[in-house]
Order: structure tokens, then C-alpha cells, then sequence
């Protein structure tokens, strides 16, 4: 009889690890960066992005935030046009970046990114607004043709 239960302990182990295991692998895959060449993911060791890490990414038209969920994800973007503001609030080891619009809906704010990413991040959002204004103001001083 020994062998039976000493059998029986070591399936319900192996059986706790795969458990442990699948959980792992699913929160790494919900964690997973989104594709681009701008994406910042906040650090799992922040406030609230310990099993799903905040991300934002940079494009040159748009900056999308996207904070994954148990069953999908939360999403939002703001055109780089209606941008007011970038604030970087850096405290003792992470940073906190908040994304204002000028078209008065609720501001992108993350949590937990390192330092250089939300000065990165900053900096990306002037360059991008830089070009994107300047493309477009000789469209419009032109005369009608």
C-alpha cells in the first residue's frame, strides 16, 4: 500500500505544476508587447501591472494605450493631432506618464514605466506632432489654384 500512496502524492504534484505552469504561460502571453517599432510595457514590478502590464504604443498618427484583461483588453487612442500635453511624474524607481487631448476626453495615464521609456515616449509624441504639423502648413497657405 505505500506505493499507492506515494503514487497518488506525486500525480496530484505533478498535476499543481502543470496547473502553476498553464496560469504562467497565460498571464506571460497576456503580457506579451503589441506589435511595432514604439511600444513601451510597463514594469510587472509597478503598481497594478503585475499580471497585466500596461503598454503603450507611439505611431506616427495616434498613440494607443491598451491595458490587457482576464477576457480581452481595454483600448484607447487619441489622434496625435488633439494631443495637449505629455506629463512625466518620476518617482523612486518607475515613472508615471499622462497623456492629455485637447478634445476634452479623459486623459492616457500609465503607471510603472521605466524612466528612459516616458522620456522616450515624450520625446517620440513632439518629433511625431513636429512632422505632422509641418506636412501639413504649407497645404494650407497655399493659394487656390
Amino acid at each position: 500500500m505505500p506505493e499507492t500512496e506515494y503514487g497518488a502524492a506525486t500525480w496530484w504534484i505533478v498535476g499543481a505544476a502543470v496547473v502553476i505552469l498553464i496560469v504562467v504561460l497565460f498571464f506571460r502571453a497576456k503580457g506579451q508587447k503589441m506589435p511595432g517599432p514604439h511600444v513601451f510595457r510597463a514594469s510587472r514590478f509597478s503598481k497594478g501591472n503585475l499580471l497585466f502590464p500596461t503598454q503603450v504604443a507611439v505611431t506616427p498618427t495616434a498613440i494607443v494605450h491598451y491595458t490587457p484583461e482576464l477576457f480581452g483588453g481595454r483600448e484607447q487612442s487619441i489622434h496625435l493631432a488633439h494631443v495637449a500635453s505629455v506629463l512625466i511624474d518620476r518617482n523612486l524607481f518607475f515613472s508615471d506618464v499622462m497623456i492629455e487631448s485637447s478634445g476634452g476626453a479623459s486623459p492616457v495615464r500609465c503607471h510603472g514605466h521605466r524612466k528612459h521609456d516616458a522620456v522616450e515616449m515624450k520625446r517620440l509624441i513632439e518629433q511625431f506632432q513636429s512632422e505632422y504639423y509641418r506636412d501639413r502648413a504649407p497645404a494650407q497657405g497655399r493659394p487656390p489654384a
